[in-house]
């Protein structure tokens, strides 16, 4: 196990209990320069998960709360004309920082969903006609809460593309609902300490990026993705974005366990997680029941490694 890594999921882990996979595996998409989309429903945690990993590893991190009456200039920035000086200037939205935390990302307006494109995809934004880099690292980790949920809205199959991995919390265990309920005051962020900075998190974003990957592995992959489309019970399979997500995935959870190079396991680790929200199942899988983390699974066991 990389040690560092490790120590930022201990710290974690003080303020959301038993958790560790879903811990994992986020840490893991911020490692690949990925973006998050937690979906469960309120008061699993969701929040308190991308906050503690900002403060372990010293990350500037805004959080906004998305509501219908946010506007696309609360996120990106405008320009406001300034009488003194008689030139325009442009006033920085809230995602400039390392972390965007966008709580509640399906109750706000289509309108103001599309600003997070251009940020997502290339780590800037454009105000009339002239673009800002936004700090690096930066990662988006949204939360949205189940479809059904009064004042939500689905969110574009664009938008989902962009987020490298979706999670679900899901309840807490017997012991750790225990642990929770016996710490529940007094025991905030602040017991969680800086593990690593941003300076160090891109350095280890060029070691997760430079892993060995034998053509085998290229040609695994492929194979799983030419499945998703060809499988009849899939409407949607998978996009060339969505391979490209599950390698980088795969890479940085090989760096987490400390390896040199990326073995099978590494993608079996991710792949639902990657792939389901990009997959979406025709009425004939609805008819049977099945949901696509079970699709994918299927999937998974009739395609080996080569």
């Amino acid at each position: 196990m990389n040690q560092e890594l490790e120590q930022i999921v201990i710290e974690v882990n003080k303020v959301v209990k038993g958790k560790d996979w879903v811990i994992r595996k986020a840490l893991a998409a911020i490692l690949a320069g990925g973006h998050v989309l937690l979906e469960d429903i309120p008061g699993v945690g969701k929040t308190t998960l991308a906050m503690a990993l900002g403060k372990a590893m010293e990350l500037s991190y805004k959080r906004m709360q998305f509501t219908p009456d946010v506007l696309p200039s609360d996120i990106v920035g405008f320009t406001m004309y300034n009488s003194a000086t008689g030139e325009f200037e442009y006033k920085k939205g809230a995602v400039f920082c390392n972390l965007f935390l966008a709580d509640e990302l399906n109750r706000t307006s289509s309108k103001t969903q599309s600003a997070l494109l251009e940020v997502m995809e290339e780590s800037k934004v454009t105000v009339d006609g002239v673009s800002y880099p936004l700090p690096s690292p930066f990662t988006v980790i949204a939360t949205e809460n189940p479809f059904g949920s009064s004042g939500t809205q689905l969110l574009p199959e664009s938008q989902l593309d962009r987020f490298m991995i979706c999670l679900s919390m899901g309840y807490p265990s017997h012991n750790a609902a225990i642990d929770i309920l016996k710490n529940s005051v007094g025991q905030g962020l602040d017991q969680v300490g800086s593990i690593i900075t941003a300076g160090r998190l891109l350095e280890l974003r060029s070691q997760a990026e430079t892993l060995y990957v034998d053509d085998k592995i290229h040609e695994y992959i492929i194979n799983l993705t030419e499945e998703t489309r060809r499988e009849p019970r899939i409407a949607l399979g998978v996009s060339p974005r969505g391979s490209i997500a599950l390698l980088k995935m795969a890479k940085a959870m090989a760096l987490m366990r400390g390896g040199e190079y990326v073995i099978p396991e590494d993608i079996l680790s991710v792949i639902e997680d990657v792939w389901k929200h990009r997959v979406r199942l025709n009425a004939r899988a609805k008819a049977e029941g099945m949901d696509v983390t079970n699709v994918i699974r299927q999937i998974t066991e009739r395609i080996h490694a080569v």
